[in-house]
């Protein structure tokens, strides 16, 4: 069974393809959105999903989640006394997904498509295949997340020539690809985006309006923004205002409750740099698609940042048309996953689709040019140019620059800056030549890039007839197959909470950042009826855990009104 997983920087989802129909997994707590949030517990078992989402505000220091943007850096979390890169952060959510799959599915999972932002580079893509793989799953493919959406949007059914731009707003990315259907073949035209750009954005941009209203001193202003429910109460403050003129913030600082009145249109003025951040994506990827905006079939809304007003009034002013968002944001990506994952089983009740996908950056490696006697160092000469169609292979043909050199360093690099080390190093290659004069000695370089945006690099000496082929040397920031073993190791000493406990977690996790939030009476009534629930668990009588287990969330929904799911 080949499952699809969005692995989201807020929210991750797992699909199936069942009936003829995608369909969502729903995890243990029955809601098909698992938090990407994951938290040592005080036992030292590992919780993802709404448990560990709970503990952001009552045990930030064990607790982490928007861990994507880090994915394919060495960047490390402490929880507690230990350390995890962004990969095995994201395998612990992985992991959740599928013990998902397998309690709905009642059979094992080993294979997934797992979708990446479409302008996600090489070593970002390789970190998500090494959670997989930590996670126990075989990654059948990378798809791109535009990619997904467009299937989920039954692009592939179209029964002319039609085209799309999907517009794709997530918590912690942006993406914009131009899609095209034609004779049964899904291509993408052109993709472009911001790795660094998403609803968490919007988020700060509500967070710096409060302070900008709030009379603090800079040591306040530091602590609230280092405080993890503070980001949290900005976050419901934000969809507020997504359905509402205003919105109010209180929140706790320097000992006292401070609230403020927060205004759309006041709210809006302060995201217009990140307003203009979405516009150079969107023209880049028109361009390199050579089409007009008025050339477009449908404009397609997909990631839960697009609910904002704002967002869904630049996209209609941008293409004079209403944007297409009849399915929901948040489960748009999963669905197309899933349906990509029928078709990699070659379900029957799909008919074949072609599907090919684009490089979204350059790639090509660093030379030297030699103009008028001058020699200039750290250029970039690309071999494969951005949006071309994949899988594909080029060659293009480099010579030495100095006489009697001995070897050829291939410094490979991908971006689009004409200043090689201004663009992102993948790796080396050490190429032997014979010694000649300056420029007798050549190499052929050829770079291969795969349906899962993975490249391998081959060089081919016509003086000696000697091809060297290899995976790109991993860079530093990947994790080689040591540290992958290591990693491996770690998890098995972790304990994984159990998926059938979860719900009872989520409870006592929920009660005591509740806890943390009142005080008098009501923490006190919160505390005692935490007590009754666990003095229940502690019976181990199934009958008894449910229906305490019914009356405790009842008793929690009605002190948390506001942040119930």
């Amino acid at each position: 069974m080949i499952i699809g997983i969005d692995l989201g920087t807020t929210n991750s989802l797992v699909g199936v393809f069942r009936d003829g129909q995608p369909r969502l997994v729903p995890n243990a707590l029955g809601h098909v959105l698992t938090p990407s949030v994951v938290s040592l517990a005080d036992d030292g078992s590992m919780l993802t999903g709404l448990a560990a989402r709970e503990r952001l505000a009552t045990h930030p220091q064990r607790t982490v989640g928007n861990f994507k943007r880090w994915m394919g850096s060495d960047h490390e979390v402490a929880l507690g006394n230990r350390h995890f890169r962004a990969e095995e952060l994201s395998a612990f959510i992985l992991g959740a997904l599928k013990a998902d799959a397998e309690a709905w599915l009642q059979e094992p999972v080993t294979e997934a498509v797992i979708t990446v932002p479409a302008y996600f580079n090489d070593v970002q893509r390789k970190a998500t295949q090494t959670a997989g793989r930590l996670a126990g799953l075989n990654v059948e493919r990378l798809l791109n997340e535009p990619t997904a959406a467009g299937l989920a949007y039954g692009l592939q059914k179209r029964t002319d020539h039609s085209t799309f731009l999907i517009f794709d707003l997530g918590g912690g990315t942006f993406d914009v690809s131009v899609l095209e259907y034609f004779e049964g073949i899904v291509e993408v035209r052109a993709s472009a985006g911001d790795t660094r750009l998403g609803g968490e954005d919007f988020a700060q941009a509500l967070l710096e309006q409060f302070m900008r209203e709030t009379d603090l001193n800079d040591a306040d202003k530091e602590a609230a923004f280092a405080d993890k429910l503070f980001w949290r109460v900005a976050e419901q403050a934000k969809r507020d205002l997504s359905e509402k003129e205003s919105a109010e913030l209180t929140l706790r600082i320097g000992g006292q409750d401070v609230t403020r009145t927060i205004f759309r249109d006041k709210y809006e003025e302060r995201c217009a740099p990140l307003l203009q951040r979405l516009r150079r994506p969107i023209e880049r990827a028109l361009m390199d698609a050579r089409l007009r905006p008025e050339e477009l079939d449908e404009v397609v809304l997909i990631g839960g940042a697009t609910r904002m007003p704002m967002v869904r009034q630049l996209v209609a002013r941008l293409f004079g048309r209403l944007p297409l968002r009849t399915i929901n944001p948040d489960e748009t990506v999963a669905l197309g996953a899933a349906i990509q994952a029928a078709l990699k089983s070659r379900d029957a009740a799909l008919d074949e689709v072609v599907l090919t996908d684009v490089m979204p950056y350059s790639l090509g490696v660093s030379v030297s040019e030699e103009i008028n006697g001058q020699r200039y160092h750290d250029r970039f000469s690309p071999i494969i140019e951005r949006n071309t169609p994949v899988p594909v292979s080029r060659m293009k043909m480099f010579s030495t620059m100095e006489s009697g050199q001995k070897t050829i360093l291939l410094d490979i690099r991908q971006g689009e800056s004409p200043k090689s080390s201004e663009n992102l190093r993948l790796g080396t290659l050490e190429v032997p030549v014979p010694p000649r004069q300056k420029g007798e000695a050549e190499v052929e370089v050829r770079f291969t890039y795969d349906a899962n945006g993975l490249l391998e690099v081959e060089a081919h000496v016509p003086l000696t007839e000697k091809t060297v082929r290899s995976l790109i040397h991993r860079d530093s920031q990947v994790m080689d197959e040591a540290s992958i073993a290591v990693a491996l190791e770690k998890m098995k000493d972790l304990k994984i909470h159990p998926r059938d406990q979860q719900e009872n977690a989520y409870l006592i996790q929920r009660a005591k950042r509740l806890y943390e939030d009142h005080l008098g009476n009501v923490r006190e009534t919160i505390g005692h009826e935490l007590t009754r629930f666990e003095v229940a668990l502690d019976t181990q009588d199934e009958r008894v855990v449910r229906d305490a287990r019914a009356d405790f969330k009842s008793f929690l929904d009605h002190i948390d009104r506001g942040f119930v799911l």
